[in-house]
């Protein structure tokens, strides 16, 4: 079944709804997932960072925080002319019109008037990112998850379960919305609507059609791991947001902690344990599991363990979005992009 929706963050068990694979190994090629509680913090910051203005980043395109690998893939097909608006017509409508109902019926939709909280955080954070704010719903579950829809350029949708919306403090809630704001404004829903469709048609290929299909659903699942690292960068952007911009770039702190903590809680939290969680205990263990899995052994078992995953292993995403936000490239970002005061 191809998949025409896409998700965030979650890594919930293995289960299907709408369209949605919510583990991170989907047959269907399928995005996925996201999360919101207290959190313990442990890492020393020299100076506060705090939401400061609600101009966001003036300056910013997808293309400034997209993943290397994402923006490879992305480039690729791009190239190939009419794509886009071919699947955005054949697909768009019928399956978006479905979603859109299914919603629509079984679910609240957040507004100044519904759980105007909600509103407020994904209207800041669209407006931060500078793309519009989509719909928002909210649907009852007891699987964390949050998940994006937008394919044939009508009104796009968000969906966020009840179970993460329990789990998640509202600064984490927030960078989960920005997560699913990352996947729309990086136009992923219909780039990888386009993979879905190659690798279906690779597979009625006669003699080698199978063999192309599996190659393209590897590299497929490399892209959809890349797309996730993608919007885990959107997300720290809006986590951030700092106040001392006089002070860039050299007397910046950084705060990661807010996209990690969702990342540790998806992996292992739970409400009644979430001011027990450690960011700093969280980010050693990814350190560990690097160099355990550094012998050739180990890289062969974790290379094989992760091939078909949509999403990267969570100590994984943890250390990627840290490394980040030390980096230069960041740094420079907000350098350049965000408003001078």
């Amino acid at each position: 079944m191809a998949c025409i929706s896409l998700s965030s963050m979650a890594f919930a068990p293995k289960e299907s709804t709408l369209g949605l694979n919510y583990l991170n190994r989907s047959s269907s090629i399928c995005l996925s997932q996201i999360q919101f509680g207290p959190i313990k913090k442990c890492r020393r910051v020299g100076f506060s960072v705090c939401r400061a203005t609600l101009n966001g980043f003036p300056n910013i395109d997808a293309d400034d925080f997209r993943h290397p690998l994402d923006k490879q893939n992305t480039l690729i097909m791009r190239a190939i002319p009419g794509l886009n608006e071919l699947v955005k017509g054949v697909l768009g409508t019928v399956a978006e019109t479905f979603m859109a109902l299914e919603n629509m019926g079984t679910s609240v939709l957040v507004s100044e008037k519904q759980l105007p909280e909600l509103h407020q955080l994904m209207v800041e954070a669209a407006k931060i990112l500078k793309t519009e704010a989509p719909d928002l719903y909210v649907r009852q579950s007891p699987v964390p998850n949050a998940y994006t829809l937008a394919i044939s350029g009508k009104k796009p949708f968000v969906v966020v379960h009840t179970s993460l919306v329990e789990l998640l403090t509202r600064k984490e809630l927030q960078a989960v919305l920005a997560h699913e704001l990352g996947h729309l404004k990086c136009d992923h829903g219909v780039w990888l609507t386009i993979a879905n469709i190659f690798i279906l048609g690779a597979y009625g290929v006669p003699g080698l059609g199978g063999l192309i299909a599996q190659v393209l659903e590897e590299q497929l699942f490399l892209w959809l791991r890349a797309a996730e690292l993608t919007c885990d960068r959107a997300a720290l952007l809006v986590a951030q947001d700092p106040k001392l911009f006089n002070l860039l770039p050299f007397h910046l702190t950084f705060l990661q902690e807010v996209v990690v903590s969702v990342i540790m809680k998806l992996a292992g939290g739970s409400p009644s344990i979430a001011d027990q969680l450690n960011v700093d205990a969280f980010l050693e263990q990814a350190s560990s599991y690097d160099k355990a899995s550094s012998s050739p052994s180990g890289r062969y078992i974790r290379n094989a363990q992760t091939r078909q995953l949509s999403h990267p292993l969570p100590v994984l995403r943890a250390r990627e979005i840290d490394e980040w936000s030390r980096s230069r490239e960041y740094r420079n970002l907000l350098v350049r992009t965000l408003p001078k005061e």
